[in-house]
Protein backbone atom coordinates (compact mmCIF):
# COMPACT_ATOMS: atom_id res chain seq x y z
CA UNK A 1 0.00 0.00 0.00
CA UNK A 2 1.15 3.74 -1.25
CA UNK A 3 1.01 5.94 2.17
CA UNK A 4 0.28 8.88 -0.10
CA UNK A 5 -2.52 7.26 -2.90
CA UNK A 6 -6.38 6.93 -1.64
CA UNK A 7 -8.14 4.26 -2.96
CA UNK A 8 -9.39 5.74 -7.16
CA UNK A 9 -12.76 3.30 -6.19
CA UNK A 10 -15.19 2.33 -3.63
CA UNK A 11 -17.00 -0.85 -2.86
CA UNK A 12 -20.52 0.25 -1.87
CA UNK A 13 -22.43 -2.81 -0.15
CA UNK A 14 -26.16 -2.68 0.84
CA UNK A 15 -26.24 -4.25 3.87
CA UNK A 16 -30.08 -4.86 3.92
CA UNK A 17 -29.19 -7.24 0.86
CA UNK A 18 -25.94 -8.66 1.63
CA UNK A 19 -26.22 -12.42 3.15
CA UNK A 20 -22.45 -13.01 3.52
CA UNK A 21 -22.81 -15.44 1.13
CA UNK A 22 -19.30 -15.22 0.61
CA UNK A 23 -19.23 -15.18 -3.20
CA UNK A 24 -17.79 -11.91 -3.85
CA UNK A 25 -14.78 -13.43 -1.83
CA UNK A 26 -14.33 -16.42 -3.59
CA UNK A 27 -14.51 -14.68 -6.77
CA UNK A 28 -12.03 -11.67 -6.42
CA UNK A 29 -8.48 -12.64 -7.27
CA UNK A 30 -7.70 -9.51 -6.18
CA UNK A 31 -8.90 -10.00 -1.93
CA UNK A 32 -10.40 -7.10 -1.84
CA UNK A 33 -13.79 -8.70 -0.24
CA UNK A 34 -13.56 -10.80 3.35
CA UNK A 35 -15.70 -12.28 6.12
CA UNK A 36 -15.32 -10.41 9.62
CA UNK A 37 -16.83 -13.69 12.01
CA UNK A 38 -17.04 -11.22 14.52
CA UNK A 39 -19.54 -9.39 13.13
CA UNK A 40 -20.81 -12.04 10.70
CA UNK A 41 -20.55 -9.30 7.79
CA UNK A 42 -18.47 -9.13 4.79
CA UNK A 43 -16.17 -6.09 4.73
CA UNK A 44 -14.28 -4.82 1.52
CA UNK A 45 -10.68 -3.43 1.50
CA UNK A 46 -10.90 -0.26 -1.46
CA UNK A 47 -7.22 -0.29 -1.79
CA UNK A 48 -7.35 -3.49 -3.60
CA UNK A 49 -10.10 -2.49 -6.48
CA UNK A 50 -9.62 -2.12 -9.96
CA UNK A 51 -13.12 -2.29 -10.80
CA UNK A 52 -13.38 -5.08 -12.91
CA UNK A 53 -17.12 -5.51 -11.85
CA UNK A 54 -17.03 -9.82 -11.26
CA UNK A 55 -18.41 -9.09 -7.82
CA UNK A 56 -20.72 -6.86 -8.88
CA UNK A 57 -21.97 -9.46 -11.78
CA UNK A 58 -21.89 -12.30 -9.47
CA UNK A 59 -23.77 -11.16 -6.61
CA UNK A 60 -26.90 -13.11 -6.08
CA UNK A 61 -28.89 -10.42 -4.71
CA UNK A 62 -27.52 -7.23 -6.06
CA UNK A 63 -25.78 -6.04 -2.87
CA UNK A 64 -22.60 -4.51 -4.20
CA UNK A 65 -21.92 -1.78 -6.88
CA UNK A 66 -18.42 -0.03 -7.36
CA UNK A 67 -17.78 3.96 -7.55
CA UNK A 68 -15.64 6.05 -8.23
CA UNK A 69 -13.83 7.40 -5.27
CA UNK A 70 -14.78 10.82 -4.81
CA UNK A 71 -12.10 12.16 -3.07
CA UNK A 72 -9.91 14.09 -4.75
CA UNK A 73 -6.56 16.47 -3.97
CA UNK A 74 -6.95 20.52 -3.96
CA UNK A 75 -8.23 21.26 -6.86
CA UNK A 76 -5.39 21.93 -10.00
CA UNK A 77 -6.23 22.74 -13.60
CA UNK A 78 -2.51 20.99 -14.40
CA UNK A 79 -1.96 18.48 -12.11
CA UNK A 80 -5.22 15.98 -12.20
CA UNK A 81 -5.79 13.44 -9.36
CA UNK A 82 -4.26 10.61 -11.74
CA UNK A 83 -1.18 12.82 -12.62
CA UNK A 84 -0.28 13.51 -8.80
CA UNK A 85 -1.17 9.31 -7.96
CA UNK A 86 1.68 8.49 -10.73
CA UNK A 87 4.26 10.35 -9.57
CA UNK A 88 3.53 9.02 -5.79
CA UNK A 89 3.88 5.39 -7.56
CA UNK A 90 6.94 5.94 -9.34
CA UNK A 91 8.52 7.63 -6.06
CA UNK A 92 7.52 4.77 -4.26
CA UNK A 93 8.67 2.06 -6.64
CA UNK A 94 11.31 3.67 -8.64
CA UNK A 95 10.15 1.74 -11.57
CA UNK A 96 8.30 2.75 -15.09
CA UNK A 97 4.78 2.35 -14.86
CA UNK A 98 2.56 -0.57 -16.89
CA UNK A 99 -0.60 -0.19 -18.12
CA UNK A 100 -2.50 -2.75 -20.05
CA UNK A 101 -5.18 -2.34 -22.80
CA UNK A 102 -5.77 0.47 -25.61
CA UNK A 103 -5.20 4.32 -24.12
CA UNK A 104 -7.98 6.00 -22.77
CA UNK A 105 -6.92 9.45 -22.88
CA UNK A 106 -9.90 11.94 -23.76
CA UNK A 107 -7.92 12.67 -27.39
CA UNK A 108 -10.50 13.01 -30.38
CA UNK A 109 -11.88 9.81 -31.93
CA UNK A 110 -12.16 10.65 -35.80
CA UNK A 111 -15.11 7.87 -36.56
CA UNK A 112 -17.30 9.93 -34.65
CA UNK A 113 -16.68 12.26 -36.62
CA UNK A 114 -17.46 10.85 -40.00
CA UNK A 115 -20.59 10.53 -41.05
CA UNK A 116 -22.32 7.92 -43.65
CA UNK A 117 -23.85 9.42 -46.79
CA UNK A 118 -27.28 7.34 -48.06
CA UNK A 119 -28.39 6.55 -51.26
CA UNK A 120 -32.18 7.46 -52.22
CA UNK A 121 -33.27 8.14 -55.63
CA UNK A 122 -30.84 8.45 -58.46
CA UNK A 123 -28.88 5.64 -56.75
CA UNK A 124 -31.50 3.92 -55.00
CA UNK A 125 -30.49 1.92 -51.86
CA UNK A 126 -30.60 -1.71 -52.05
CA UNK A 127 -32.32 -4.56 -49.62
CA UNK A 128 -29.94 -6.76 -48.36
CA UNK A 129 -32.75 -9.18 -47.46
CA UNK A 130 -33.72 -9.47 -50.71
CA UNK A 131 -30.94 -8.88 -52.95
CA UNK A 132 -27.47 -10.03 -53.32
CA UNK A 133 -25.14 -8.37 -50.72
CA UNK A 134 -20.97 -9.86 -51.00
CA UNK A 135 -18.88 -9.54 -48.04
CA UNK A 136 -16.62 -11.70 -49.30
CA UNK A 137 -13.32 -10.81 -50.00
CA UNK A 138 -9.21 -11.86 -50.81
CA UNK A 139 -6.05 -10.22 -48.85
CA UNK A 140 -3.31 -10.76 -50.95
CA UNK A 141 -1.57 -8.82 -53.85
CA UNK A 142 -3.25 -7.80 -56.87
CA UNK A 143 -1.21 -7.64 -59.48
CA UNK A 144 -1.56 -10.67 -61.55
CA UNK A 145 -1.01 -11.14 -65.34
CA UNK A 146 -2.92 -13.14 -67.39
CA UNK A 147 -1.37 -15.96 -69.03
CA UNK A 148 -3.03 -18.85 -70.76
CA UNK A 149 -1.23 -22.27 -71.55
CA UNK A 150 -1.19 -23.87 -75.06
CA UNK A 151 -4.91 -24.85 -75.03
CA UNK A 152 -5.89 -21.75 -73.99
CA UNK A 153 -6.64 -22.46 -70.59
CA UNK A 154 -6.01 -19.43 -68.00
CA UNK A 155 -2.69 -19.98 -65.93
CA UNK A 156 -2.87 -18.72 -62.01
CA UNK A 157 -0.65 -15.96 -61.66
CA UNK A 158 -2.07 -14.63 -58.76
CA UNK A 159 -0.11 -14.67 -55.24
CA UNK A 160 -1.34 -16.21 -52.40
CA UNK A 161 -3.96 -14.90 -50.74
CA UNK A 162 -6.28 -15.00 -47.45
CA UNK A 163 -10.04 -15.84 -48.17
CA UNK A 164 -12.44 -14.09 -45.69
CA UNK A 165 -15.99 -14.40 -45.71
CA UNK A 166 -16.63 -11.32 -43.54
CA UNK A 167 -13.77 -8.33 -43.47
CA UNK A 168 -13.33 -8.71 -40.05
CA UNK A 169 -10.05 -10.69 -38.45
CA UNK A 170 -9.14 -10.95 -34.63
CA UNK A 171 -6.14 -9.41 -33.95
CA UNK A 172 -2.85 -10.52 -32.55
CA UNK A 173 -3.28 -11.04 -28.74
CA UNK A 174 -0.05 -13.76 -27.67
CA UNK A 175 -0.67 -17.09 -25.48
CA UNK A 176 0.43 -15.57 -22.52
CA UNK A 177 -1.16 -11.84 -22.39
CA UNK A 178 -4.93 -14.30 -22.55
CA UNK A 179 -5.03 -17.64 -21.38
CA UNK A 180 -5.75 -20.99 -23.10
CA UNK A 181 -9.41 -20.49 -22.83
CA UNK A 182 -9.50 -17.28 -24.71
CA UNK A 183 -7.03 -18.85 -27.71
CA UNK A 184 -9.24 -21.20 -27.90
CA UNK A 185 -12.57 -19.06 -28.05
CA UNK A 186 -10.74 -17.17 -31.03
CA UNK A 187 -9.78 -20.11 -32.94
CA UNK A 188 -12.68 -21.83 -32.74
CA UNK A 189 -14.98 -18.40 -33.77
CA UNK A 190 -12.40 -18.10 -36.49
CA UNK A 191 -13.11 -21.28 -37.97
CA UNK A 192 -16.59 -20.88 -37.63
CA UNK A 193 -17.19 -17.43 -38.75
CA UNK A 194 -14.48 -18.02 -42.08
CA UNK A 195 -11.91 -15.25 -41.20
CA UNK A 196 -8.71 -15.57 -39.00
CA UNK A 197 -7.60 -15.40 -35.49
CA UNK A 198 -3.52 -13.98 -34.80
CA UNK A 199 -1.40 -15.57 -32.78
CA UNK A 200 0.88 -12.49 -31.83
CA UNK A 201 4.39 -13.17 -30.40
CA UNK A 202 3.57 -15.83 -28.28
CA UNK A 203 3.98 -19.33 -30.51
CA UNK A 204 1.05 -21.52 -31.36
CA UNK A 205 0.36 -23.79 -28.48
CA UNK A 206 0.29 -27.92 -29.72
CA UNK A 207 -3.60 -27.91 -29.19
CA UNK A 208 -4.26 -25.12 -31.48
CA UNK A 209 -2.49 -26.61 -34.51
CA UNK A 210 -5.56 -28.18 -35.96
CA UNK A 211 -7.18 -24.08 -36.53
CA UNK A 212 -4.30 -23.53 -38.75
CA UNK A 213 -6.46 -22.74 -41.79
CA UNK A 214 -8.23 -19.98 -39.72
CA UNK A 215 -4.20 -18.80 -38.27
CA UNK A 216 -2.10 -16.31 -38.94
CA UNK A 217 1.08 -16.69 -37.27
CA UNK A 218 3.13 -13.69 -35.64
CA UNK A 219 7.31 -13.47 -36.09
CA UNK A 220 7.93 -10.78 -33.76
CA UNK A 221 11.77 -9.45 -32.32
CA UNK A 222 12.20 -11.94 -29.81
CA UNK A 223 11.30 -15.31 -32.44
CA UNK A 224 9.09 -16.50 -29.65
CA UNK A 225 7.77 -19.76 -30.65
CA UNK A 226 9.15 -19.93 -33.79
CA UNK A 227 10.38 -22.75 -36.05
CA UNK A 228 9.62 -24.82 -39.46
CA UNK A 229 6.24 -26.15 -37.83
CA UNK A 230 4.72 -23.23 -36.54
CA UNK A 231 5.20 -21.65 -39.94
CA UNK A 232 3.98 -24.35 -41.89
CA UNK A 233 0.70 -24.71 -39.35
CA UNK A 234 -0.67 -21.11 -40.67
CA UNK A 235 -2.74 -19.92 -43.45
CA UNK A 236 -0.48 -16.66 -43.51
CA UNK A 237 2.73 -15.22 -41.93
CA UNK A 238 3.27 -11.65 -39.57
CA UNK A 239 6.45 -9.55 -39.08
CA UNK A 240 5.32 -8.00 -36.26
CA UNK A 241 7.24 -4.32 -36.79
CA UNK A 242 5.27 -2.49 -34.29
CA UNK A 243 2.22 -2.44 -32.47
CA UNK A 244 -0.42 0.51 -31.73
CA UNK A 245 -0.13 0.69 -28.05
CA UNK A 246 3.62 1.01 -27.95
CA UNK A 247 5.18 2.07 -31.23
CA UNK A 248 9.20 2.16 -31.17
CA UNK A 249 9.40 -0.35 -28.25
CA UNK A 250 9.51 -4.35 -27.94
CA UNK A 251 7.24 -6.54 -26.24
CA UNK A 252 6.79 -7.38 -22.39
CA UNK A 253 5.07 -10.27 -21.21
CA UNK A 254 5.46 -10.51 -17.05
CA UNK A 255 7.09 -13.45 -15.65
CA UNK A 256 4.19 -14.22 -13.49
CA UNK A 257 2.02 -15.00 -16.17
CA UNK A 258 4.79 -17.48 -17.95
CA UNK A 259 3.26 -20.63 -16.82
CA UNK A 260 5.02 -24.19 -18.10
CA UNK A 261 2.52 -24.49 -21.08
CA UNK A 262 3.57 -20.50 -21.86
CA UNK A 263 6.94 -21.30 -21.65
CA UNK A 264 6.63 -24.33 -23.42
CA UNK A 265 4.61 -22.65 -26.61
CA UNK A 266 7.25 -19.64 -26.30
CA UNK A 267 10.27 -21.95 -26.26
CA UNK A 268 11.56 -19.27 -22.89
CA UNK A 269 12.42 -20.47 -19.41
CA UNK A 270 9.34 -20.47 -16.88
CA UNK A 271 8.41 -17.40 -14.55
CA UNK A 272 11.01 -14.95 -16.30
CA UNK A 273 9.67 -11.99 -17.55
CA UNK A 274 9.78 -12.20 -21.72
CA UNK A 275 10.41 -8.84 -23.35
CA UNK A 276 11.51 -8.92 -27.15
CA UNK A 277 13.54 -6.20 -28.57
CA UNK A 278 13.04 -2.67 -30.05
CA UNK A 279 13.94 -3.85 -33.64
CA UNK A 280 14.47 -7.23 -35.23
CA UNK A 281 18.58 -7.27 -35.28
CA UNK A 282 18.07 -8.41 -38.85
CA UNK A 283 16.60 -5.54 -39.86
CA UNK A 284 17.83 -1.67 -40.07
CA UNK A 285 16.37 -0.81 -43.87
CA UNK A 286 13.56 -1.84 -46.54
CA UNK A 287 16.04 -4.30 -48.09
CA UNK A 288 16.60 -6.36 -44.70
CA UNK A 289 13.10 -6.36 -44.40
CA UNK A 290 12.54 -7.80 -48.02
CA UNK A 291 15.46 -10.04 -47.24
CA UNK A 292 12.99 -11.69 -44.22
CA UNK A 293 10.03 -11.18 -46.20
CA UNK A 294 11.36 -13.71 -49.06
CA UNK A 295 13.11 -16.03 -46.37
CA UNK A 296 9.84 -16.46 -44.82
CA UNK A 297 8.52 -17.31 -48.32
CA UNK A 298 10.82 -19.52 -49.01
CA UNK A 299 10.53 -21.61 -45.82
CA UNK A 300 7.29 -22.37 -46.74
CA UNK A 301 7.35 -22.86 -50.76
CA UNK A 302 5.82 -19.18 -51.32
CA UNK A 303 2.52 -21.00 -50.15
CA UNK A 304 1.38 -18.02 -47.91
CA UNK A 305 0.87 -14.29 -47.98
CA UNK A 306 3.23 -12.23 -45.65
CA UNK A 307 1.84 -10.20 -43.61
CA UNK A 308 4.21 -6.74 -42.07
CA UNK A 309 2.76 -4.95 -39.18
CA UNK A 310 3.20 -1.32 -38.51
CA UNK A 311 2.32 1.02 -35.61
CA UNK A 312 0.24 4.33 -36.95
CA UNK A 313 3.09 7.05 -36.68
CA UNK A 314 3.54 10.30 -38.59
CA UNK A 315 6.12 8.92 -41.79
CA UNK A 316 3.67 5.60 -41.65
CA UNK A 317 2.94 6.01 -45.04
CA UNK A 318 6.39 6.36 -46.41
CA UNK A 319 6.91 3.17 -44.48
CA UNK A 320 4.18 1.62 -46.41
CA UNK A 321 5.27 2.66 -49.68
CA UNK A 322 8.66 0.89 -48.51
CA UNK A 323 6.81 -2.44 -47.41
CA UNK A 324 4.53 -2.78 -50.53
CA UNK A 325 8.14 -2.81 -52.48
CA UNK A 326 9.41 -5.48 -50.30
CA UNK A 327 7.36 -8.25 -51.55
CA UNK A 328 4.94 -8.15 -48.86
CA UNK A 329 1.40 -9.33 -49.40
CA UNK A 330 -0.26 -7.55 -46.88
CA UNK A 331 0.36 -4.22 -44.88
CA UNK A 332 -1.08 -4.12 -40.97
CA UNK A 333 -1.58 -1.00 -39.44
CA UNK A 334 -1.76 -0.62 -35.84
CA UNK A 335 -3.58 2.93 -33.99
CA UNK A 336 -2.65 4.23 -31.00
CA UNK A 337 -6.00 3.00 -29.29
CA UNK A 338 -4.79 -0.57 -29.92
CA UNK A 339 -4.84 -2.50 -26.93
CA UNK A 340 -2.09 -4.77 -25.10
CA UNK A 341 -1.11 -7.18 -22.40
CA UNK A 342 1.24 -4.69 -20.71
CA UNK A 343 2.94 -1.65 -21.79
CA UNK A 344 4.68 1.12 -20.33
CA UNK A 345 1.94 3.95 -19.30
CA UNK A 346 3.61 6.80 -20.82
CA UNK A 347 4.52 5.06 -24.19
CA UNK A 348 0.82 4.04 -24.16
CA UNK A 349 -1.18 7.19 -23.56
CA UNK A 350 1.41 9.59 -25.83
CA UNK A 351 2.95 7.96 -28.59
CA UNK A 352 1.37 7.13 -31.70
CA UNK A 353 -1.61 8.58 -34.21
CA UNK A 354 -5.24 7.85 -34.69
CA UNK A 355 -5.32 5.14 -36.59
CA UNK A 356 -7.99 6.95 -39.03
CA UNK A 357 -5.17 9.27 -40.11
CA UNK A 358 -2.56 6.85 -40.79
CA UNK A 359 -4.79 4.48 -42.74
CA UNK A 360 -6.23 8.21 -45.05
CA UNK A 361 -2.42 8.88 -45.85
CA UNK A 362 -1.29 5.27 -46.53
CA UNK A 363 -4.05 4.57 -49.08
CA UNK A 364 -3.87 7.94 -50.55
CA UNK A 365 -0.11 7.35 -50.94
CA UNK A 366 0.04 4.07 -52.28
CA UNK A 367 -2.48 5.14 -55.39
CA UNK A 368 -0.56 8.23 -55.77
CA UNK A 369 2.70 5.78 -56.46
CA UNK A 370 -0.03 3.58 -58.67
CA UNK A 371 1.10 0.55 -55.92
CA UNK A 372 -2.09 0.24 -54.28
CA UNK A 373 -2.72 -3.01 -55.82
CA UNK A 374 0.79 -4.27 -54.83
CA UNK A 375 -0.36 -5.04 -51.41
CA UNK A 376 -3.81 -5.50 -49.28
CA UNK A 377 -4.13 -3.06 -46.17
CA UNK A 378 -5.73 -4.31 -42.78
CA UNK A 379 -6.25 -1.62 -39.87
CA UNK A 380 -6.96 -2.22 -36.24
CA UNK A 381 -6.55 0.36 -33.07
CA UNK A 382 -10.44 0.14 -31.57
CA UNK A 383 -12.54 -1.31 -34.30
CA UNK A 384 -15.53 -0.38 -31.87
CA UNK A 385 -18.42 -1.38 -34.08
CA UNK A 386 -19.62 -2.30 -37.59
CA UNK A 387 -20.03 1.42 -38.25
CA UNK A 388 -16.15 1.89 -37.46
CA UNK A 389 -15.77 -0.77 -39.96
CA UNK A 390 -17.46 0.68 -42.52
CA UNK A 391 -16.03 3.93 -42.27
CA UNK A 392 -12.57 2.45 -42.30
CA UNK A 393 -13.27 -0.03 -45.55
CA UNK A 394 -14.69 3.23 -47.41
CA UNK A 395 -11.20 5.36 -46.35
CA UNK A 396 -9.40 2.86 -47.92
CA UNK A 397 -8.81 -0.56 -45.67
CA UNK A 398 -9.31 -4.15 -47.34
CA UNK A 399 -10.20 -5.43 -43.63
CA UNK A 400 -9.91 -4.65 -39.92
CA UNK A 401 -8.24 -6.18 -36.83
CA UNK A 402 -10.21 -6.11 -33.92
CA UNK A 403 -9.03 -7.18 -30.60
CA UNK A 404 -10.76 -5.69 -27.72
CA UNK A 405 -14.19 -5.85 -28.82
CA UNK A 406 -13.19 -9.27 -29.17
CA UNK A 407 -12.14 -9.78 -25.37
CA UNK A 408 -15.11 -7.57 -24.68
CA UNK A 409 -17.34 -9.88 -26.34
CA UNK A 410 -15.52 -12.71 -23.83
CA UNK A 411 -16.55 -10.46 -21.07
CA UNK A 412 -13.89 -7.94 -20.60
CA UNK A 413 -14.54 -5.35 -18.47
CA UNK A 414 -11.73 -2.84 -19.15
CA UNK A 415 -10.64 -2.80 -15.69
CA UNK A 416 -6.93 -2.68 -17.29
CA UNK A 417 -4.91 -4.02 -15.33
CA UNK A 418 -4.17 -7.37 -17.69
CA UNK A 419 -0.30 -7.09 -16.36
CA UNK A 420 -1.20 -7.94 -13.25
CA UNK A 421 -2.24 -12.04 -14.44
CA UNK A 422 -5.27 -11.87 -11.89
CA UNK A 423 -8.14 -11.11 -14.92
CA UNK A 424 -10.93 -12.53 -13.04
CA UNK A 425 -12.93 -13.19 -16.09
CA UNK A 426 -10.67 -15.88 -17.05
CA UNK A 427 -8.96 -13.77 -20.33
CA UNK A 428 -5.80 -12.34 -19.43
CA UNK A 429 -4.80 -14.45 -16.71
CA UNK A 430 -2.45 -18.36 -16.78
CA UNK A 431 -3.71 -18.49 -13.07
CA UNK A 432 -5.78 -22.20 -14.10
CA UNK A 433 -8.60 -21.01 -11.12
CA UNK A 434 -9.30 -17.78 -12.84
CA UNK A 435 -8.57 -19.73 -16.71
CA UNK A 436 -11.62 -22.26 -16.21
CA UNK A 437 -14.11 -19.11 -15.56
CA UNK A 438 -14.01 -18.58 -19.13
CA UNK A 439 -15.60 -21.25 -21.33
CA UNK A 440 -14.17 -22.05 -24.46
CA UNK A 441 -18.12 -23.31 -25.76
CA UNK A 442 -19.92 -20.02 -24.31
CA UNK A 443 -16.68 -17.83 -25.53
CA UNK A 444 -16.38 -18.80 -29.37
CA UNK A 445 -20.34 -18.82 -29.61
CA UNK A 446 -20.40 -15.18 -28.18
CA UNK A 447 -17.30 -14.31 -30.91
CA UNK A 448 -19.43 -15.61 -33.70
CA UNK A 449 -22.86 -13.74 -32.50
CA UNK A 450 -20.52 -10.48 -32.03
CA UNK A 451 -18.72 -10.58 -35.73
CA UNK A 452 -22.32 -12.19 -37.52
CA UNK A 453 -24.31 -8.96 -35.65
CA UNK A 454 -21.17 -7.16 -37.38
CA UNK A 455 -21.90 -8.62 -40.61
CA UNK A 456 -25.58 -8.08 -40.86
CA UNK A 457 -25.40 -4.36 -39.86
CA UNK A 458 -22.21 -4.02 -42.63
CA UNK A 459 -24.91 -5.40 -45.31
CA UNK A 460 -27.68 -2.93 -44.04
CA UNK A 461 -25.01 0.15 -43.97
CA UNK A 462 -24.06 -1.08 -47.10
CA UNK A 463 -27.37 -1.28 -48.81
CA UNK A 464 -28.47 2.25 -47.75
CA UNK A 465 -25.32 3.48 -49.30
CA UNK A 466 -26.48 2.19 -52.96
CA UNK A 467 -23.08 0.07 -52.64
CA UNK A 468 -23.67 -4.17 -52.94
CA UNK A 469 -19.85 -5.35 -52.29
CA UNK A 470 -17.19 -4.86 -49.93
CA UNK A 471 -14.89 -4.40 -52.84
CA UNK A 472 -16.93 -1.33 -53.96
CA UNK A 473 -16.45 0.55 -50.71
CA UNK A 474 -13.16 0.29 -50.51
CA UNK A 475 -11.08 3.24 -50.73
CA UNK A 476 -14.71 5.09 -51.52
CA UNK A 477 -14.09 8.25 -49.45
CA UNK A 478 -17.51 9.81 -51.02
CA UNK A 479 -19.48 8.36 -49.14
CA UNK A 480 -18.06 9.97 -46.29
CA UNK A 481 -18.78 13.50 -44.62
CA UNK A 482 -16.81 15.48 -41.63
CA UNK A 483 -18.25 17.09 -38.55
CA UNK A 484 -16.68 18.71 -36.36
CA UNK A 485 -13.61 18.52 -38.23
CA UNK A 486 -11.20 21.74 -39.41
CA UNK A 487 -10.20 21.89 -42.88
CA UNK A 488 -6.48 20.34 -41.65
CA UNK A 489 -8.22 17.53 -40.45
CA UNK A 490 -10.32 16.90 -43.86
CA UNK A 491 -7.67 17.23 -45.63
CA UNK A 492 -5.95 14.50 -44.22
CA UNK A 493 -8.62 12.29 -44.14
CA UNK A 494 -9.56 13.09 -47.75
CA UNK A 495 -13.07 13.92 -47.00
CA UNK A 496 -15.54 16.89 -47.58
CA UNK A 497 -17.62 18.45 -44.92
CA UNK A 498 -21.32 17.33 -44.20
CA UNK A 499 -23.75 19.66 -46.25
CA UNK A 500 -20.81 19.57 -48.57
CA UNK A 501 -22.20 18.08 -52.29
CA UNK A 502 -20.20 15.96 -54.23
Amino acid sequence: MNLYIQPEYEVVRDESRCIACRVCERQCANLVHSFDAETGKMKADNTMCVNCHRCVCVCPTHALKIVKSDDTYKLNSNWSNQTINEVYRQANSGGVLLSSMGNPKEYPVFWDKMLINASQVTNPPIDPLREPMETKLWLGKRTAQVKRDKSGKLINTLAPQLELKIPVMFSAMSYGSISYNAHESLARAAEELGIYYNTGEGGLHKDFYKYGKNTIVQVASGRFGVYKDYLDAAAAIEIKMGQGAKPGIGGHLPGAKISADVSETRMIPQGVDAISPAPHHDIYSIEDLRQLVYSLKEATDYKKPVIVKIAAVHNCAAIASGIARSGADIIAIDGYRGGTGAAPTRIRDNVGIPIELALAQVDERLREEGIRDEVSIVVGGSIRSSADLVKAIALGADACYIGTAALLALGCHLCRTCQAGKCNWGIATQRPDLVKRLNPDVGYKRLVNLVTAWNHELQEIMGGMGINSVEALRGNRLMLRGIGLTDTELSVLGIKYAGQSM
